[in-house]
């Protein structure tokens, strides 16, 4: 069971997390209305969903706001993260229960949908299918699953052209060039990303099935599956 698949952000990084999607990722508000959207197509009003990478909060708030009879339980391996999620989340804290630690630290019991928002990539080509084992488990058959991240072409040269795009469009006006070498370098080194057609064969082996695209935001992909 995977115990090691993504790093546990502290420090300043945690104060700061939530200021960088809605400047990284393209239509990051839109991403958040389209989710609960998705999720309720399948789910009962009184559903309970898990979210894999919970930190920050911003993804539970945005769910809860949308669906008050939903409750939830997020996962994730950083403390800091979790405390400030349980800041962003707390008019809705009744519904959420937060567990410290990777998708072994989620409850053993059957959710109505399931989440994974902007973690994937974080996580080692070695761990992903059998974290996605362990989510399918955990998931009601039928239930939907949102999985959001990094993936593109992993071929010279479109590789490092959309990297190259995702880092041009999250650097503030004015931003020094070299602090764009410099995370172009970062990404290519430490994350791990897929391209979209192996990202659909992981989640089929992993027991999901009927995996279809619902966000492109430049680099970043999004796809809605359903446990088979």
């Amino acid at each position: 069971m995977p115990n090691n698949s993504a790093p546990a952000f502290s420090g300043s990084t945690v104060d700061s997390y939530n200021e960088g999607p809605p400047r990284q990722v393209p239509g990051y508000l839109s991403l958040h209305r389209m989710v609960p959207l998705l999720l309720a197509e399948q789910m009962p009003a009184d559903g309970r969903v898990l979210v894999l990478g919970a930190g920050g909060g911003q993804e539970i708030k945005a769910l809860a706001d949308a669906h008050p009879g939903w409750s939830f339980d997020g996962v994730d391996p950083s403390a800091d993260m979790l405390r400030l999620a349980r800041r962003v989340i707390s008019p809705h804290d009744a519904r959420v229960r937060l567990h410290e630690g990777y998708i072994g630290s989620a409850p053993e019991v059957l959710f109505d949908a399931a989440t994974c928002i902007l973690t994937f990539h974080f996580i080692s080509r070695e761990q992903r299918l059998e974290t996605l084992k362990e989510l399918r488990r955990r998931l009601k058959d039928g239930a939907p699953f949102i999985l959001v991240h990094l993936s593109f072409p992993q071929t010279e040269p479109e590789r490092s052209k959309w990297i190259a795009r995702h880092v041009a469009y999250g650097l503030p006006e004015g931003a020094d060039p070299a602090h764009g070498q410099a995370s172009r370098e970062a990404i290519g080194a430490r994350l791990t990303i897929l391209s979209p057609e192996e990202e659909v064969t992981m989640l089929e082996g992993a027991g999901f099935s009927d995996a279809s695209l619902f966000y492109a935001g430049l680099s970043i992909k999004g796809w809605v599956a359903y446990a088979a």
